[in-house]
């Protein structure tokens, strides 16, 4: 038997499409146990208890890497990160499945092996990286292989998630978005990337504000959350540093200071629909972790 802790992650970070990533003090912790009868799944709802839950399927994928045949699974998920919200929750099943199945079989893969993985059945590395080795990640694809690095956040600035109870899938997300971007807007966002890390860094709420700008995908994914313009105003209107779509939403995700921050923004949206619920995180600095490992008997 196997026991893993994930974090939830924010992506993107306004200007960073598909590369930053953001480990956040929300988790999801799996057991998983080798079983004979088959498949089994608890935890979760009806539509991801098949062979498709990226868990299974990200345990498989290491079974396969080793040369292990599969007989069977048991999964349990306790999960308190929203699906469909932006905040990385498939990213989270995927971490916990690959950490799970290397685990269990000797630990026989390195932890960049587990990251090109992970950037496989993700199709991107933002949340994966972020959630594998926590903290503040940049991370690009280079010859099919992805390639990570850490960057430092002020430790005095502080995330507010806004999440709403409806569902943005990451599909759609993709499908809002043009195929072709006008070259200011590539420049537009190149531009800021540079300037965002270092802001961050020094915590300087002008540059950070100012750089999390973005042309790329906030402007047409933010017509797929209801009310989007409503919520971004009342958070700057409220004094966040800096409001930006968490990942494809529908979370959206606010920068700020001060403890009073969230206590104000759960009044301004208590009003509107769509059950708008305000949760204040920290950075995550671990990533995915081993609580319990029972490694499984050769040949099985």
């Amino acid at each position: 038997m196997v026991r893993v802790r994930v974090p939830a992650s924010t992506a993107n970070f306004g200007p960073g499409f598909d590369s930053l990533g953001l480990a956040l003090s929300l988790y999801a912790t799996l057991c998983f146990w080798e079983d004979e009868d088959g498949l089994k799944i608890e935890g979760c709802d009806d539509a991801y208890k098949t062979d498709d839950n990226l868990a299974v399927v990200a345990y498989k994928k290491v079974l396969a890497r080793l040369g292990v045949p599969f007989r069977g699974l048991g999964v349990r998920i306790e999960s308190d990160i929203p699906v469909s919200r932006g905040l990385g929750s498939s990213a989270a099943m995927i971490v916990a499945g690959l950490l799970a199945g290397n685990a269990a079989h000797g630990a026989k893969l390195s932890k960049s092996t587990l990251f090109a993985l992970a950037t496989e059945i993700e199709g991107h590395p933002d949340n994966v990286a972020a959630a594998l080795f926590g903290g503040f990640t940049a991370s690009m694809v280079q010859n099919g292989f992805p390639n990570m690095a850490r960057y430092e956040i002020d430790p005095s600035l502080r995330f507010l998630a806004l999440i709403p109870d409806f569902e943005v899938s990451t599909h759609d997300a993709r499908a809002a978005l043009p195929a072709v971007v006008p070259l200011r807007d590539a420049v537009f966002n190149v531009t800021r990337i540079g300037v965002l890390l270092k802001a961050l860094e020094y915590g300087d709420d002008p540059l950070i504000s100012a750089a999390l700008d973005d042309r790329l995908h906030q402007p047409y994914r933010a017509r797929l959350i209801h009310d989007y313009e409503k919520v971004r105003a009342l958070a700057l209107d409220a004094g966040c540093t800096a409001f930006y779509i968490s990942g494809s939403g529908s979370a959206c995700m606010c920068v700020y200071r001060g403890e009073s921050f969230p206590a104000r923004m759960e009044k301004l949206i208590a009003a509107l629909p769509h059950n708008w619920r305000p949760l204040p995180l920290t950075i995550d600095y671990e990533g995915a972790a081993l609580l319990e490992t029972q490694v499984c008997k050769a040949g099985f």
